[in-house]
């Protein structure tokens, strides 16, 4: 009687070796071909993105004007900046905006995207709120300047109707700026309420029928429950609104030119006077590496100290 004889060794290796071998073929050819798809995104980013940082960052060391070659100055420029009062004019004015901007703008677009989620789900409503963000920003300044010219524009003729007063909404000093705040605002709100209209749509609706039958009003439970239980969509969308705000420059270049008297002469506005007017592109990539790092530092702080990364509903 033949006794049955125990498999081979090698040949329950090898089955195992080609049970893995087929695994990380497939994921070897996966890898290829993902590195196929995002190789136009890392080349758009190397040529768009990191090199101009680069080479700004490497500017922002030298003398550099157009015509001549850069001639490396070390610390030079950032002394300059340190005591150059139109680049605090021109930040203190920037800071003015964003206030101004992020403040309404956050404001009206919480109320819009709460309006919408009570009162209706239209994505008709949702697209015509979200149209001006889709609008030019130097289309939508153009047609702002025109509706509030002091002598033909409509809006400037009705407040001068009911109210009796002649306002120059670009031509006062004290006026420019919000005007401009208010430009920037009616274009990204819509924007910004329907990203608030989607974190509300993840609030579970139990939530609210808890505080009903607690006897909590309207704006208690806005108060209490649905502001904290926004608190990751509405951190993103004031860091989107900062960050926006603080590179605003087509309107400004349309309707004001950073007048009357550099009162909206923002701080992009002073970048671009003196990169492109002055051919001092050294001390103009100082500046921007000063702005890149404010907003670096602006963003950080938002998100730890609003605790972006967390949410109530956990």
């Amino acid at each position: 009687m033949v006794k049955d004889q125990p498999a081979a060794p090698w040949r329950g290796a090898g089955s195992r070796t080609r049970r893995t071998a087929a695994p990380l073929s497939r994921r070897r050819g996966d890898a290829k071909l993902a590195w196929l798809l995002i190789t136009p995104a890392v080349i758009g980013f190397l040529v768009f993105f990191a090199y101009p940082t680069a080479r700004g960052l490497y500017f922002s060391f030298t003398e550099f004007h157009i015509l001549t070659p850069a001639r490396w100055v070390g610390l030079a420029n950032f002394r300059e900046l340190a005591g150059d009062s139109a680049f605090w004019h021109s930040l203190g004015v920037t800071v003015y905006f964003v206030v101004l901007s992020v403040v309404l703008g956050v404001l009206l677009s919480l109320i819009t995207a709460v309006v919408l989620h009570r009162l209706t789900g239209s994505t008709v409503v949702r697209g015509l709120i979200i149209l001006p963000f889709l609008i030019s920003g130097v289309v939508a300044a153009l047609v702002w300047q025109w509706m509030l010219d002091p002598q033909l524009g409509i809006v400037s003729a009705l407040i001068e109707k009911v109210t009796g007063q002649h306002l120059l909404f670009f031509g006062d000093s004290d006026w420019a700026v919000p005007s401009l705040a208010a430009i920037s605002v009616w274009k990204s709100m819509g924007y910004n309420a329907v990203l608030i209209f989607a974190g509300l749509g993840t609030i579970p609706p139990t939530v609210y029928e808890a505080g009903r039958l607690d006897g909590a009003s309207e704006f208690q439970m806005f108060r209490r429950l649905t502001v904290p239980l926004l608190r990751p969509i509405l951190v993103m969308v004031v860091i989107l609104t900062v960050i926006g705000s603080f590179q605003v420059f087509d309107i400004v270049q349309v309707t004001t030119k950073g007048g009357p008297a550099d009162s909206s002469n923002v701080l992009q506005m002073y970048i671009y006077r003196k990169a492109f007017g002055e051919l001092d592109f050294g001390y103009a990539s100082t500046m921007s590496l000063a702005l890149f790092a404010m907003l670096i530092a602006i963003t950080f702080t938002q998100m730890r100290l609003a605790r972006a990364n967390e949410s109530d509903l956990n």
